[in-house]
């Protein structure tokens, strides 16, 4: 359950309110804003919440105790009175401008990355992407240069004023490649590796969560409730489609996962039109369709020779089709309320 402290309410009642419900056997986890102080409240099924709701309505400073249904508290829309805005040193993501992350699939090279780096920062990404470590289906395909490749991010965000995501697969990496990413990406075959998620969580670090290709919203929205249960509740979603029985694309992108996540969760949520649908000429329209549609951000792969790209060259755009295609995201987003981040100055 969710207690809503008064405007102005001291810390002193919210501790005392935090007091008497670990007695009665919650666990509280306390979210102190500018104006009000959020208790959410877990516990056992088995707790009768009736009663514990009674009596805390009587501490003084309580304005409000509400039950939450759902399974997942802390990323449930109720848990939180606004959207969550997550702060990537200094780029918002959550808030009015339609945030792009773009870049390569796969850190290949340093002349791949740099040469992409500085054309997508020209043209308007405030993030750039790139894997250091790959998953693969095949054992054979390539797994990424890891160290030097994440050595390579830094230096490439550094150099053209962005900040830096990449995926990190197992819980023995995440302190090493937290020291050079800005954002921890948990990919779609690790979304219910809950080792992994309780790790991430422990950082304070943002987290963005890929759906699992087969997950429900349900499922998905577990998985973020394990990294926010560890104290991290900068999580970012991402839809990057899933699996059915249409061939044509490699995944379907679900675009409806947009607004239902608004309706269930105050998180916010991305879109990879790449990776959700397995074809660089695919990618510009449903991009466009996803700021039509709400998105926060958009996380797509742009390679400067795409069919010599070591990974998933068919579902990554050139620098051209890049460059076309963000003066119609900056239109699209204008005609819904909201704009795309400005270009980001390259710095020497």
């Amino acid at each position: 359950m969710i207690i809503v402290m008064k405007t102005g309410a001291p810390r002193e009642n919210a501790q005392a309110v935090s007091d008497r419900l670990a007695e009665l056997g919650y666990q509280v986890h306390p979210i102190f804003g500018v104006e009000k102080t959020i208790l959410g409240a877990v516990g056992d099924p088995s707790l009768d919440k009736v009663e514990a709701r009674e009596q805390i309505l009587g501490y003084e400073g309580v304005e409000e105790v509400v039950f939450i249904s759902k399974p997942f508290k802390f990323v449930a829309k109720e848990s939180k009175a606004a959207k969550s805005i997550i702060n990537v040193g200094g780029v918002e993501i959550g808030g009015n401008e339609v945030i792009m992350m773009a870049g390569p699939c796969t850190v290949e090279s340093e002349s791949q990355l740099m040469i992409t780096a500085e054309a997508v920062a020209k043209g308007g990404a405030k993030i750039l992407r790139g894997g250091a470590y790959k998953p693969s289906t095949s054992p054979y395909s390539f797994q990424g240069m890891g160290v030097p490749g994440l050595e390579l991010l830094k230096e490439a965000g550094r150099r053209y004023g962005m900040k830096v995501i990449t995926e990190v697969m197992h819980v023995r990496k995440v302190e090493e490649v937290a020291k050079y990413a800005d954002i921890l990406q948990i990919g779609t075959r690790n979304m219910q590796n809950y080792e992994l998620l309780q790790e991430v969580g422990t950082t304070r670090i943002p987290v963005m969560l890929k759906r699992g290709m087969t997950s429900k919203l349900e499922e998905w929205l577990l998985a973020a409730e394990y990294i926010a249960s560890k104290g991290n509740e900068q999580i970012i979603l991402c839809e990057r489609g899933i699996r059915t029985f249409e061939p044509y694309t490699r995944n379907t992108l679900d675009l409806a996962a947009i607004p239902a996540i608004r309706n269930l969760s105050h998180l916010p949520i991305v879109i990879d039109p790449s990776q959700g649908t397995g074809r660089r000429e695919i990618v510009p329209s449903m991009s466009l369709a996803a700021v039509a549609a709400g998105t926060d951000g958009l996380l797509i792969e742009v390679h400067p020779d795409p069919d010599h790209a070591l990974k998933d060259g068919a579902q990554s755009i050139t620098i051209e089709s890049y460059n076309a295609l963000m003066p119609k995201l900056v239109k699209v987003a204008e005609a819904v309320g909201r704009r795309m981040a400005e270009p980001a100055v390259a710095i020497g």
